[in-house]
């Protein structure tokens, strides 16, 4: 199955699902809602004719009462009304009085005079003061024949005296509820026509883009020369740049060139300062001058080697697109193999490394960063001044564990600063020797293996100063 059908599957089962969903829970609620309007309205009005009624209640007049009497011919009244396209001509509320027994007095229907009503929860409950309401099927096999009654208490002071219920069917209001849920289901069905249409639309527009980047890759994995087809500013476009990129990475028209003619550059040197020492050895000479030039053949052959490995480290960390299995790595550790690495270093020139160090950990690979943080403290010992200080300091901040690294040299020039990570490109040291100019693209390369970052600059104090930002582990 095409990834444009199965796009279009899953958006339409997304939309299918989610629609149904809110259509069901509407429609749900629908009904719901409008018996608790209608409950609202009874106990308002209940309320209020239990209170007209109170004092023919008291004085034991109901048969004289014209509150009562009103009431009761309520029920004859024709009427002609139109409520949102319903025609209503009949009223249908229902009005009982039962006394401080529960027994029925007063039924503007007349037909409950002198019944027991006293276990019906409207009016059993609102005689113990509490708010008294029922929902009762006219008919006990029919569904639609429920009838709400609603309560309140007829008063005298504090004393409850009777019980006013008003009732109405709930069929009555069961056309606006029916009317509800179908405009409702017809806007439910509009909204998820219109979201299959954008659906198929969306659908075609990727399917599309997505069979102009798949026959730019075939005819680039047949040997074709093709042009990557215009894809537009949008994910798909990023991602035909990107291969695009990686294809001419892999046909080596840029990273390899580059690497191969600034390495063979970079070993000319050495090799014509081993073959005019080794020429000149040719020739007699005293001993003491043999030995000099055979130290520099020794001594360009190991800047050769030293060369060579650093590349190929740099080389496969570039090539790394992630750390294999990263495992806790524990700062302390990390900076006594580094002190102990570079102590030939610091006794040979009389330098003092000052640590302060906190009790940190991260995650990540321990031979690379200490390769990484070694590389730091070789270029610090290169530029201190002898007999001076090399500061190293590991602190959190921020939740990220910084390694600060600093000399007291000279600083970096402005006109270096840019270029620092450039492969090859370095500075002269103040002792005459000259670094590979690999050491700080490997340790960019692996601070991006470990999700941190690398920056070197000036100290506002002098001197140069590297700073590491890893996470720290939890």
């Amino acid at each position: 199955m095409k990834i444009g059908l199965r796009i279009l599957l899953g958006y339409f089962a997304i939309v299918g699902v989610a629609a149904w969903f809110l259509l069901y829970v509407f429609v749900e609620q629908v009904k719901p809602g409008v018996r608790a309007t209608m409950e609202d309205t009874l106990v308002d009005t209940a309320y209020l004719l239990a209170l007209l009624v109170a004092d023919d209640v008291k004085a034991g007049k109901l048969g004289e009462s014209t509150m009562l009497e009103r009431i009761q011919s309520y029920k004859r009244r024709k009427i002609d009304v139109n409520i949102s396209g319903h025609a209503k001509r009949a009223l249908n509320y229902r009005v009982t009085i039962t006394d401080a027994q529960g027994i029925v007095r007063f039924d503007s229907f007349g037909r409950a005079v002198g019944r027991d009503y006293s276990q019906w929860n409207d009016v059993k409950r609102t005689l113990r003061g509490e708010y008294g309401a029922r929902s009762t099927r006219a008919n006990p096999l029919d569904d639609n024949s429920t009838v709400m009654h609603v309560a309140a208490p007829i008063m005298d002071g504090p004393q409850i005296i009777g019980v006013l219920t008003v009732s109405k069917p709930n069929a009555t209001v069961q056309p606006f509820v029916e009317r509800s849920r179908k405009i409702i289901l017809q806007r439910g069905a509009l909204l998820l026509g219109l979201s299959l249409l954008i659906g198929c639309a969306f659908a075609f527009w990727l399917t599309h883009a997505l069979r102009k980047l798949m026959r730019y890759i075939a005819d680039v994995e047949a040997g074709k020369k093709a042009a990557l087809p215009p894809l537009g500013n949008n994910e798909i476009g990023t991602l035909g740049r990107a291969l695009e990129s990686m294809r001419h990475q892999l046909e080596g028209k840029e990273y390899v060139e580059e690497l191969m003619h600034t390495l063979a550059h970079e070993l000319k040197s050495p090799i014509a300062a081993i073959q005019g020492s080794a020429e000149l050895m040719q020739e007699d000479m005293p001993e003491a001058e043999r030995k000099h030039f055979l130290g520099n053949i020794l001594n360009q052959n190991a800047r050769q080697k030293q060369l060579i490995d650093k590349l190929l480290a740099l080389v496969r960390v570039e090539k790394q697109q992630r750390l294999g299995a990263p495992e806790p790595v524990s700062l302390d550790k990390l900076v006594a193999l580094a002190r102990t690495d570079l102590s030939l270093t610091l006794a040979a020139r009389r330098l003092t490394l000052v640590v302060r160090a906190q009790e940190l950990t991260v995650r990540g690979d321990e031979l690379l960063l200490r390769q990484a943080l070694g590389n730091l403290l070789d270029n610090a010992a290169d530029f201190a001044p002898e007999g001076s200080s090399i500061a190293l300091d590991v602190e959190r901040v921020d939740g990220q564990a910084v390694i600060v690294v600093r000399d007291q040299g000279a600083g970096i020039p402005e006109y270096a600063q840019a270029r620092l990570f450039e492969r090859f490109y370095s500075l002269q040291r103040p002792h005459g020797a000259k670094s590979t100019g690999l050491g700080l693209p490997f340790v960019r390369e692996v601070m991006a293996l470990h999700g941190g970052t690398v920056e070197v600059g000036n100290h506002a104090d002098g001197g140069a100063c590297a700073r590491l930002r890893l996470p720290v582990s939890a």
